[in-house]
């Protein structure tokens, strides 16, 4: 079967491969681009965690009553 055409950079075609969506490649390319394209979009917008901090408010021993 030959390698499909797609719009994905060889690096995120690597990752694809990776992660087992040669059938998703091979007949939706332009869909894995767009969802790989997304997904580096909404990993931009995550804030970095530095471990030490918790992302909620630290919890309270005292009662709620």
């Amino acid at each position: 079967m030959p390698e499909p055409i797609t719009k994905l950079d060889p690096e995120t075609l690597a990752k694809a491969k990776a992660a087992g969506l040669d059938k998703a490649i091979a007949r939706f390319p332009d869909c894995v681009a767009d969802a790989a394209r997304a997904a580096a979009l909404d990993l931009a917008d995550v804030p970095p965690i530095d471990g030490s901090s918790e992302p909620w408010p630290p919890m309270s021993p005292r009662s709620g009553r």
